[in-house]
């Protein structure tokens, strides 16, 4: 909701400072938000540690310290303390959970299932009366029902609605609640344990629960008729270890809702074979019934399965079965031993390592040495869409787009539906100019996810790669409008604002891209190019020099850093930044480029043209390499070889403003340099 002072004040309230952050590290991790998300970046750096010392499993705090550039060593922080820390966690659970436990070990688990007189020795009934019985919704919600079960009035509220509020350690290692609520056993009857001739247990609709949802008749025959056609005894299919019954004598005594449906549904005759019923379906949703006969009501309780058993056997086999079932559960959460516990800890905690020191690299921009670490890790973990796409953002800056592209690309493979890093994809592709990848991307995006930011800047890029800057501008103030702290989608806007020369609202935006990220680079030089282009040149300089800082390994940043250096007439300083730009990408032909201007503002016209000639195998159809070389030659009175490289440049077609330089340039070629000087003036 963005009441990020409501959020503090919840937190830490004022009058009470010293206080301690409730929950823990979770706690200290949503206070460390407030404060990076309110510029109070020492703060924040403070509570991230804090919870990471906490929990040292806690990614997110991590992650954070890493985005603001504070973040140790991943091999300091998920070291041999981190995993001492695990354990002493763990011990601590265990001993919470024995003690919850043994608290609870002095009653008897009543599980889901019908039972007729026959299924029940007099002693077990014996036992049965002697003992308080206690729901097992007690187990899920901590709502227990703990009324003698004797002949005495019908107070017994046999299937209770639970309380929604449960601790961690109540659903740990416990059964699943009953099916039905507000059933009743019949008092003087007892009728659920067959006091009655017919094994049948009523079902008392004199005070109805509330019911949650509702399936029509027909629609419940339908269930029924499936559910209950076939005789032949069936196992309960458990799908997982979290539902166990605890049992506290030889045998594990039942009840149910327990309506005999043998008749009705198994074809024969009414007999002592009585129906058990299981039934557990996924959390938070309900199916009720009701039959021409009489009413069943399904509450669904936590559990993602349906699970149906019928049963036909004689009543002595019937408390055998449930004497094996009972001494074959185990009577309590399984406790794993130490060892197991060091030694998951510490394999986690490997893992942990690895991510963490590529991501930190990574946003340190140390981007070689985060891919030499990620390549580090198991194939499995490494072919996964996060750490493709963190490979991809490495590629990324460093201008390699091709390998970006290709990351990028195994990433959507292994995630589909996952945008991470999908925003950048998409400017991947647009330096490379592939509109129909680009195209396809944006279409797959936004039918994924409309309201996402990412699919929003990916349509942007397709626009702006179409010239079309209007609606490519409109694009990516939508996504601003689904995430305003989405800094990207700012810095995004900024450069649609600066190609149709509104210079205002291009500063607005990278502006607001900084404040929420005061580590987002391409901001700083989103600004330091607006300045240049108005030729405020110690702006410029200002803003390219905290773009340098933030990401000194940059080779773009460095040959823009040095542009603005030789503006200001500082060549010196100038030429080391471009010497520095050329060693850390090799590739890239602007600082060369941007070097030999320097060199002719300093008249080493060889060194100049040396400069050019390596160029020109890099980028042998770049029109303004041979415009250059024409001026050099001309400042020489080569004037045949400056005619010869003007009409190359000119047949490489290039832009209508240099076309205009160019055939200005030829035109006074035997016009010496100082009258051309003159002329300008």
């Amino acid at each position: 909701m963005d009441l990020l002072n409501e959020a503090e004040a919840a937190l830490r309230p004022p009058n009470e400072s010293s206080a301690e952050v409730p929950n823990g590290a979770a706690g200290h991790y949503l206070l460390g938000l407030i404060y990076r998300y309110t510029d109070r970046r020492q703060n924040a750096i403070h509570h991230f540690n804090q919870a990471l010392s906490m929990d040292p499993l806690l990614w997110a705090a991590y992650e954070e310290l890493c985005i603001l550039g504070a973040a140790e060593e991943a091999t300091s922080v998920f070291s041999e303390g981190a995993s001492l820390c695990i354990e002493k966690q763990y011990m601590h659970d265990a001993l919470s959970s024995k003690s919850s436990q043994a608290s609870s070990d002095d009653h008897i688990v009543v599980p889901n299932r019908s039972l007729g007189v026959e299924d029940v020795s007099p002693r077990q009934l014996k036992d049965m009366h002697g003992y308080d019985v206690r729901d097992i919704s007690r187990n899920y919600h901590g709502a227990a029902s703990n009324q003698p079960l004797n002949g005495g009035p019908a107070t017994f509220s046999f299937y209770n609605t639970p309380s929604p509020m449960a601790t961690q350690s109540q659903l740990s290692g416990v059964a699943p609640p009953p099916i039905c609520r507000n059933a009743q056993l019949n008092g003087p009857n007892l009728r659920a344990f067959g006091a009655d001739s017919s094994p049948r247990s009523v079902v008392n609709s004199a005070v109805p629960g509330p019911r949650r949802k509702f399936v029509d008749e027909g629609k419940l025959r339908k269930v029924s008729e499936r559910l209950f056609s076939d005789s032949r005894q069936r196992r309960s299919m458990r799908l997982g270890g979290e539902s166990l019954v605890n049992t506290n004598s030889s045998a594990s005594v039942a009840s149910g809702n327990g309506t005999n449906h043998s008749s009705k549904y198994l074809g024969g005759p009414k007999s002592s074979s009585v129906v058990s019923r299981s039934v557990t379906i996924r959390k938070g949703q309900s199916w009720a019934s009701e039959n021409s006969d009489e009413g069943t009501h399904y509450d669904i309780y936590d559990d993602s399965r349906l699970d149906i058993t019928t049963s036909s056997s004689s009543p002595r086999g019937d408390a055998r079965s449930l004497e094996q079932e009972g001494a074959a559960r185990p009577s309590g959460p399984v406790v794993v031993s130490g060892s197991r516990v060091a030694a998951g800890a510490s394999e986690i905690l490997g893992l942990l390592m690895i991510l963490g020191e590529g991501y930190r690299l990574s946003c340190l921009y140390r981007c070689q040495d985060a891919l030499d670490t990620y390549i580090k890790l198991p194939k499995k973990h490494y072919n996964t869409g996060w750490v493709l796409s963190q490979v991809g953002k490495a590629y990324f800056e460093m201008v390699d787009y091709m390998e970006a592209d290709s990351a990028f690309s195994l990433a959507r493979l292994a995630s589909p539906y996952s945008l991470e890093g999908m925003d950048i994809h998409s400017t991947v592709l647009y330096h490379l100019k592939e509109d129909m990848k680009l195209s396809y991307l944006a279409q797959e995006l936004i039918s994924t996810d409309r309201l996402a930011p990412q699919s929003w800047c990916a349509m942007g890029n397709c626009y702006s790669l179409q010239k079309d800057h209007e609606t490519a501008l409109k694009n990516f103030q939508r996504a601003v409008q689904l995430n305003s702290r989405f800094a990207y989608a700012h810095t995004l806007c900024g450069h649609e604002y600066v190609a149709l020369e509104d210079f205002e609202n291009g500063i607005k935006s990278y502006r607001s891209a900084l404040q929420i990220d005061s580590r987002h680079y391409n901001a700083w030089h989103g600004l330091g190019m607006v300045y240049l282009r108005q030729e405020k040149f110690e702006f410029s300089e200002h803003h390219f020099r905290l773009a340098f800082q933030i990401n000194p390994r940059s080779s773009v940043i460095m040959s823009y850093l040095g542009t603005a250096l030789h503006t200001l007439k500082k060549n010196k300083e100038a030429l080391e930044m471009m010497e520095r730009a050329i060693l850390a990408d090799k590739k890239n032909p602007l600082p060369l480029y941007q070097k030999a201007n320097i060199l002719v503002s300093m008249e080493n016209f060889e060194g100049a043209l040396a400069v050019l000639e390596e160029l020109k195998e890099f980028a042998p159809r770049e029109s303004s390499i041979y415009a250059l070389m024409g001026r050099i030659y001309k400042r020489c009175n080569m004037y045949d070889k400056a005619m010869l490289h003007f009409g190359l440049a000119l047949d490489l077609k290039p832009s209508a403003t240099d076309v205009a330089v160019i055939k200005a340039a030829i035109e006074k070629l035997h016009v010496p340099d100082e009258l051309e000087d003159e002329d300008a003036l």
